[in-house]
């Protein structure tokens, strides 16, 4: 019996480490998949906090972008006078001075990657730019667009034309229309506000308010030119204000936002392709282009992803 205790005892002092150690190795497991449990829930966590400070048409763009068939790099405009103007966007590839740092890499990127003829070539009515027309002729005919052309950008901007007579109602249907016939595409949208108008404040702040609530419906991105106008002069926007009237010079050349005209941009030489916050305060389709020029190099940031190298200037 003695003998028999004794063998139980030295047993267990024997087996003791390797309990011990099966235990340790127990709690070693159960730290590690702990650890991986915390590890994944910090990654998850990050990239909702990630996600907050992304702009909301982020996620839903890039879905549309995933259905995408046509050649990358293809940017349509589809508008009327104010973009079939060679002052919007073309006036950009050879004149940008005065650049600053976030904008000139805007233009970099913008440049290296969108197809050369974007700037200058897609300019007419078969491209979806002519003077003289409304939100109804970019519904009734960017079908056919999209199908010559199947970009993979859009931006539209219409309105003006439509202040004269068009209800608030008709130009939201058109519209949202008009950006959901893109997005069945596959082609991501970017849409702008129309820019100020002599003697219409109460309908342009209704039409911008409409462009900013369908954007924001269909999570596209907006391009606020009204707003940029607005920022930087509230006041004496209009080429047609008092302080304009016995500055030289023809109907583009005066030194505000909107021509002597009341509707279209000005373009005075003196700040043509000027970039600087002066240019961008004297010049109505330089500061369009500026907007323009920061939406879309943000689609291309966000939601394109271009894997290219920026061309010289």
């Amino acid at each position: 019996m003695k003998r028999l205790i004794l063998a139980s005892t030295i047993l267990s002092v024997l087996c003791a480490p390797v309990v011990a150690s099966g235990a340790a190795g127990k709690v070693k497991d159960a730290a590690k998949t702990a650890g991986k449990a915390v590890a994944k829930a910090a990654v998850k966590t990050a990239k909702v906090l990630a996600g907050k400070d992304e702009p909301y048409w982020v996620e839903p763009m890039k879905k549309v972008h995933a259905k995408f068939t046509g050649t990358k790099g293809t940017f349509a405009h589809f508008g009327d006078s104010i973009t079939v103007s060679m002052a919007f966007w073309a006036s950009m590839k050879w004149s940008h001075k005065n650049m600053d740092k976030e904008t000139q890499a805007a233009f970099d990127l913008v440049k290296g990657y969108m197809k050369d003829d974007c700037w200058h070539k897609w300019k007419g009515s078969r491209f979806g730019n002519t003077g003289m027309m409304k939100m109804s002729w970019c519904m009734k005919n960017c079908q056919k667009w999209l199908k010559s052309l199947n970009p993979e950008v859009v931006l539209i901007m219409f309105g003006t034309n439509d202040l004269g007579g068009v209800k608030v109602a008709d130009y939201e249907t058109q519209t949202r229309q008009s950006v959901l016939s893109c997005l069945e595409n596959g082609s991501v949208v970017i849409l702008s506000t129309i820019p100020p108008r002599h003697g219409a404040d109460a309908k342009v702040k209704s039409y911008v308010e409409v462009t900013r609530k369908v954007a924001k419906e269909l999570k596209v991105p907006l391009c606020d030119f009204y707003k940029a106008c607005m920022d930087r002069r509230p006041e004496d926007w209009s080429g047609r204000h008092a302080k304009f009237k016995d500055v030289p010079g023809g109907t583009y050349e005066v030194p505000t936002l909107v021509s002597r005209d009341g509707v279209h941009p000005s373009n005075p030489k003196k700040w043509q392709g000027d970039y600087s916050e002066e240019g961008l305060k004297h010049n109505g389709f330089v500061l369009r282009n500026y907007v323009v020029l920061h939406s879309y190099a943000d689609v291309l940031r966000k939601v394109v992803k271009p894997e290219v190298k920026a061309k010289a200037k």
